[in-house]
Order: structure tokens, then sequence, then C-alpha cells
């Protein structure tokens, strides 16, 4: 056995459990750790500007790349500044690794300089969260702390390092450590038996697919099952891209607020419902008495305790999604070849006609721009392989309902927790797992601000990715639902900012900010000039390797359409009257269901 300094260890750990990206902040009580990475030299580790930027940056690496990402600061704030970075973790079941430093374990008792009970503070938001007492605990502490994270529902776990367990010396062999299994449940042949028999005992079937089919890695499976039985497949907001958006059986997402016209009218139309690896989230079903009149639902989820938790299923199984996938597709392909499979051409016909139906308005030319033409402007500008980012308020709503996708992985979303001033940071985590492809943030201009510090962070460590801000100097969403209130309070950003009159009463000078931190920035304000703009941003991003934003200066108050159950969603502007009006609508605008030719809009995954 060697003998070496626990936190020589845990950097040794790292490299073989394959978590060698880190963000953090060095500090006194964590610093043993730093000179520990420092010494190995294979811990690539981002230095932030705030400790819950750092801890949102390590969600977005885990969500882009399905590894795990790790989050390091000192003891005290820094720790609980990781809090609603593990609570946006958890939320989404993300993987996500933080270790705070701690004082002394003879001083924990008594009120020393910055120590809290962090391990008791996080436990609500971890799957696991512990200090660490005796350094010899070191290494079996993080073999848990990484089979905790990839078993069953994956999500973050946060470890507690006093300064002495730290640079305790213990006896260690890397080479006789090995990472613990992953436990993951998976359905039997009897429970897909049990699936496809319901399934096929409908006439409109319908898979929503949820992000633990993406946590899986099995949006192949989804793609192949849906093309075996020939049904459509709506993404929730979390399995966005699990399917291309243009391939014919994707149906469009289902909700209240991120949704399309057409994913909803499809949903209506169903009358069996197969959910895998999703939660049922309440802005996905609305009105569940609406939701679940004359389906019948199957639940498949890796969680035992998400079956029946926001309503009982006619079935519920158990089961990994990717694991689920195999054993239904297997038998799905048996019975396909014993020529007992409906035919399901007629329906799935429907729905990709009806993708022709129900657009939404996009080609405004108004000045201030209306924000539905910055998103008809992003589906041009952007590929196919573009990653997008975002977390909550009408920009995000707005951008699932026009935008878009088609990978999975490429819509990295806080979707459940949606912390304000998480784009920016997840966007650097994202960047660093996928360098060289391009990244895309989108932010309402509230969102943007609560860690505007982090742009400087992308500069220093050339992080180059594209941030369009929708600013209209409000918070938008919140003013919304004020409207039942017949208020409109407190929720104005706007003030006459006598640095920089330019901005015309908006408030805050983005662009100045932005190159104030080492970035480059680009202000839009005719609708015609932004494809010039997005142009001109990924030429900086590709010259400067720093973040740029693209500044779009909207009309003040837009409503975004969003209601209470999926058959009552209010429009608040007029829809497309003709393809013209919606010029990237995956399908061009058709005058019925029945005038559009449904033949398949895309290939495979």
């Amino acid at each position: 056995m060697t003998r070496m300094r626990a936190v020589d260890a845990i950097t040794l750990i790292l490299e073989k459990e394959g978590a060698t990206e880190a963000f953090g902040l060095p500090g006194a009580a964590i610093n043993p750790l730093y000179s520990a990475m420092k010494a190995h030299g294979g811990i690539r580790h981002t230095l932030h500007r705030h400790v819950e930027g750092a801890s949102h940056a390590a969600d977005g690496y885990s969500r882009a790349t399905g590894g795990i990402g790790i989050c390091i600061g000192t003891s005290g704030p820094a720790g609980t500044d990781m809090i609603t970075g593990l609570y946006a973790a958890i939320a989404d079941s993300i993987p996500m690794l933080c270790i705070t430093g701690q004082a002394p374990t003879s001083v924990l008792h008594k009120e020393d300089f910055q120590a809290v009970d962090i391990e008791s503070i996080a436990k609500p938001v971890t799957k696991f969260a512990a200090t660490i007492l005796e350094p010899g605990l070191v290494p079996g502490y993080f073999a848990k702390a990484f089979q905790v994270m990839r078993s069953s529902r994956p999500g973050p776990v946060l470890l507690d390092l006093p300064i002495n367990v730290q640079l305790a010396e213990i006896e260690f062999d890397i080479d006789a450590y090995e990472p613990l299994p992953a436990l993951r449940p998976e359905a039997t042949r009897g429970q897909a038996e049990k699936i496809v028999d319901l399934l096929v005992a409908s006439e409109h079937p319908l898979l929503i697919a949820g992000g633990g089919v993406i946590n899986a890695n099995a949006s192949d499976l989804l793609v192949q099952l849906a093309e075996e039985l020939n049904v459509p497949v709506s993404p929730t907001l979390m399995g966005w891209g699990a399917i291309p958006d243009d391939h014919r059986l994707q149906a469009g997402m289902v909700g209240i607020q991120t949704h399309t016209r057409y994913g909803n009218d499809t949903f209506l139309a169903s009358d069996f419902v197969l959910g895998l690896g999703n939660r049922w989230a309440n802005r996905h079903t609305g009105d569940l008495d609406t939701y679940r009149q004359g389906r019948t639902f199957v639940h498949v989820d890796i969680e035992p305790t998400q079956i029946g938790r926001v309503f009982g299923p006619d079935l519920g199984i158990v089961s990994d999604a990717g694991a689920a996938l195999e054993q239904i597709l297997a038998v799905v392909r048996e019975r396909r070849a014993a020529g007992t499979l409906p035919d399901y051409s007629a329906w799935a016909d429907e729905c990709t006609a009806r993708k022709g139906t129900g657009h939404r308005k996009t080609n405004f030319d108004n000045v201030p721009i209306k924000p539905q033409r910055v998103y008809q402007e992003m589906n041009a500008a952007f590929g196919r392989d573009t990653t997008y980012v975002s977390t909550i308020g009408l920009s995000q709503i707005a951008g699932a309902q026009m935008l878009h996708v088609y990978g999975p992985r490429q819509w990295i979303n806080a979707g459940q927790a949606g912390p304000l001033g998480w784009t920016g940071p997840a966007a650097l985590g994202v960047v660093r797992g996928k360098p060289d492809q391009t990244v895309v943030a989108l932010s309402g201009d509230y969102d943007f601000q609560f860690m505007i510090e982090e742009l400087a962070v992308g500069a220093q460590f050339n992080l180059p990715y594209i941030h369009v801000v929708v600013n209209n100097s409000y918070l938008g969403l919140i003013r919304q639902s004020q409207r039942p209130f017949e208020m409109d309070y407190h929720v104005s950003l706007a003030f006459d900012n006598i640095n920089s009159p330019e901005t015309n009463g908006y408030g805050v000078d983005h662009v100045k900010v932005a190159e104030g931190l080492g970035c480059k920035a680009v202000r839009v304000e005719d609708p015609a000039e932004l494809a010039a703009g997005f142009a001109e941003a990924g030429r900086l991003a590709q010259e400067h390797r720093v973040p740029v934003v693209v500044e779009v200066i909207l009309e003040r108050v837009t409503n975004i359409s969003m209601g209470a159950s999926l058959n009552a969603v209010n429009e608040f502007e007029e829809l497309a009257g003709s393809a013209e009006d919606a010029p990237t609508a995956l399908v061009p605008l058709a005058a019925s269901l029945t005038d559009v030719v449904a033949e398949p809009v895309g290939a495979g995954a």
C-alpha cells in the first residue's frame, strides 16, 4: 500500500471514476484539495466568479455530456451558495458532485469562522450528503458518492471535507480501487408484454419521452420503437431532442406553457399514452381531468416513488428507460414478424399532417421587435448541431414553442427548478463539455443580469458561445402572471440610464457590461438586422474565443401563449394565416389537416 494525503487519494479516485472536469473557487479550507489537483495535473479546473455559478456550470457540463461535473468551494458561504445549483440538479435528475472544504473537526462545535453544518443544509436537495470526519473513510465515501449519483434516478451529492481530514495521510492503492456498479432496475420480458398488450389494444397510441430517455442514452432505441410501431412521439421539455423535431413521428411537445398547438391537439386525440422516463410535471399535464380523460396510461420510470406520484397509471413499471425500451422493442419486433401488430399508418399520417396546422405567427416586422421574430431568425441562423441552453421566463417558454431541436443533449434546460441566473454559467459548462460546437444560450434580461459576472469566466478561459438576450426590461413571466390580479407591480426593470442614453429607457446597458467583462456584444433593434446580428456574433465568437452577447430590444409587453389545461391555451397574438407567416415551421402551414400530404418530413434519428 502507498501512504498519501487523503486529498491526493481523492484526485486519483476522480480520475478513475472519469470525473475530471471541475468548476469552483479555491480558499483556505479547500486549498489542500487544490494543491492535490495541481500536483496531479489531470483534473481541469475552471475558476468562477461566484460559487453558485460554478455549481450551474458543473450541472451544465453533466447535462451536456452525460458525465459528472464537479463543483468545488470553501466552507460556509461557498457551500450555501451551491444549494441552488444542487436543487436545480436534483429537480431534473442530474448527477453532480459538490465538494466543500470545512473547518477542522476539533472546532466544528465552536462556531468557527465559516463553519456551517452544510451536510444538514444540503440533504434535502441531494441524494446523499456527508461530512467526512475520519480520513480513512475518504475513499469509501467517494466510491459511495459516485455509485449513488449514477444509480436509479440520477442526482447530485455533496461531500464536506474538514481541512485536517484533507491533510491526513492514509494508506491507499488506486490500482485496488474500482468504481462501484450503478444499480438500475430493468423491466422484465413479462412487463414488456403487458405494456405492448395495452398499447395494441388502442387505436391512437402516443409515446411520451421524458428526460429519463436522454439520461439512459436511449434516444436511438426510442426512435426505433416509434418506427417499428409507426406511432407518434411527444417529448417533454426535459426529453426534447430524444427524437429529432423533423422526424415524421415527432408529434410536437405537449403542455400548458412549453408546447406546440399541434402537439396538444395530437395528445387530445390519443387514447393510449406510454410515458417513458417522465414525471407528469404540471407544466406538461395542466388540468389533470382534461389530461387523463379517455386515455389509458402506462408509466415507466426508474424511480419507484414516481409511479403514482401525480396520478395513478393503469400500469406502472419501475425500470431504466433504456432497459424498458430494449424489452418493449424485442416484443414489438416479434409480434411484427408474426403479423399481429395493428397498422397505425392512418394515425401516424394524421399526426404528421397535423404538424402543418395551428402555427403561431412569427414573421412580424414590428419595431420594437416582437419576440416571435427572434426565434424565427434563430431557427434560420443556427444549424441542426446547435445546442441551446435556457432556464426560465417568457424567453424559455416562447423558445420551447418555436425553436427546433434535433438531437439528445441539444436542449439544456433547468426545467423543474428554473433558477434565474442559471443560463450563463450553465452554458460555460456546456462549452467545456462540447468544445468547438455551436452553443447558444437564451435569456431574458433579468435571467441574464442575475449572474452576469460569469461572462468574465468565459473571457478568461476562452469559452465561446452566443448568448441571445431578449430584452424587454421587464420580469415578463411574472408580469403576465399578475394579470389576474389587475396589477403591474415591481416587475419593470426600466429606468433612464444616465451613462447610456442610447438604451432609451430600457435601463442596464448590457453591451457595455459584456464588453467590460471581456466579451463581445451586438445590439439589434430592427428585425431586419437579426440575421446579420447572429452572423456577426458567430464571427466574433470564432475570432475572439469569448462569449458574445446578442441583445435584442423587444417591445415592452408581450403575452406568450399559455393556459390552465391543454384544451384551453390562451392565444394573445394572431395565428399564422399563411406559410409566409411562419416560414421556419417544420411543415408549411396548410388550410386544414387534410390539405397536408403526410409524407416524411425528415430522416430517422
